[in-house]
């Protein structure tokens, strides 16, 4: 076993020279150490089982322009949709009969979806499926906002910082975005009760590794529970059409350093993985990874929520095909739980 992989496990943390070091010398031999250490931390903690979360991609509109994103403002390309409240509801009756019990609303930060119009829906949710837990990925908000949504019942929020660097944020973000704001959106979801994920996209443009150092250097101060990463993939109507996409031996052996850095973290095993690799979510669990989101959206939009091309949305990807992916899961010795998945206190 590598001394560094040992260190990692033992005290939790390296020094950014031997963080870099890994990320250098990111060999077989390496990554089959950090994941087999990785994996037995995560099997200590969470057993083998693997725990779902049913994603509804609920609106594709987005104020934004961020330069990575397939949904950007600006790309006049993108058939757009918003999903009603009555879609939302249905996709969670499907989704708590196939075994759900977590629901994570994901949209880009469309205005349409007000503070009242959320409160609402995550309230019907709740009175319906009470035992579920609601997560929400929509972007950036006030305090305010988020303490309104955290107490009409919604359980933990998404946000992913994805980039620590102040220049190299600016380079994938246009001037209106900060990431002084986005850090100050973390920290306020964390103070108010929050189960908070934070995360950040492994080979993106322009990434260095003292980025990646300082994206694990930001995730170990700010301890969030939830933690997801998975490999950029360029989208063909942004400004970064042309990019090379991240690898996907980068980000397994990423995943295994979070899970020894953060032994609790809840890690997914990315759509993105699946899409750059037929076993990305497979050998993502295998490397530390412990979540898995199958997609309850209606089939109808699924291929308009496109944040990258070629992204897997039927077949297994798809919820509905539960049991291919139970079976797929079982096959390197994991089982898929139905309950809550909760951050283990």
């Amino acid at each position: 076993m590598n001394k560094l992989v040992e260190k990692l496990d033992q005290e939790h943390c390296l020094e950014a020279k031997e963080l870099l070091w890994l990320l250098e010398n990111n060999s077989v031999e390496l990554r089959q150490d950090l994941s087999k250490k990785a994996s037995e931390v995560a099997k200590k903690t969470f057993g083998n089982g693997i725990y779902t979360r049913g994603l509804i991609e609920f609106s594709n509109y987005c104020k934004n322009d961020c330069y990575y994103c397939g949904i950007r403002k600006s790309n006049d390309q993108v058939h757009r949709y918003r999903l009603t409240e009555d879609q939302i509801f249905n996709c969670c009756k499907t989704g708590y009969a196939l075994g759900f019990r977590t629901f994570v609303l994901q949209g880009g930060e469309d205005p349409y979806f007000d503070d009242d119009r959320v409160v609402a829906i995550i309230q019907e949710i709740k009175k319906n499926f009470a035992d579920c837990a609601i997560t929400l990925s929509m972007g950036e908000k006030s305090k305010k906002s988020y303490e309104c949504l955290y107490e009409a019942g919604a359980d933990r929020y998404l946000l992913r910082h994805e980039t620590a660097n102040k220049s190299h944020y600016k380079r994938l973000h246009p001037s209106n975005l900060t990431i002084e704001n986005r850090m100050t959106c973390l920290r306020d979801l964390k103070e108010i009760g929050f189960q908070v994920g934070t995360g950040f996209m492994v080979g993106s443009p322009i990434q260095t590794m003292e980025n990646i150092i300082e994206d694990i250097a930001f995730i170990k101060e700010l301890d969030p529970q939830m933690i997801g990463i998975g490999p950029f993939i360029p989208h063909h109507n942004t400004p970064f059409k042309n990019a090379n996409p991240g690898s996907l031996e980068q980000t397994l052996q990423l995943i295994s350093i979070l899970r020894l850095m953060l032994p609790k973290a809840l890690i997914p095993a990315t759509t993105a993985l699946g899409t750059i690799d037929p076993r990305g979510r497979e050998l993502g669990i295998l490397a530390g990874a412990n979540v898995v989101m199958p997609n309850l959206s209606p089939v109808a939009v699924r291929k308009d929520y496109s944040l990258y091309d070629n992204k897997i949305c039927t077949g297994d990807e798809a919820a509905e095909c539960r049991s291919c992916l139970a079976k797929r899961m079982d096959s390197i010795g994991y089982e898929i739980l139905t309950n809550r998945g909760d951050y283990p206190e």
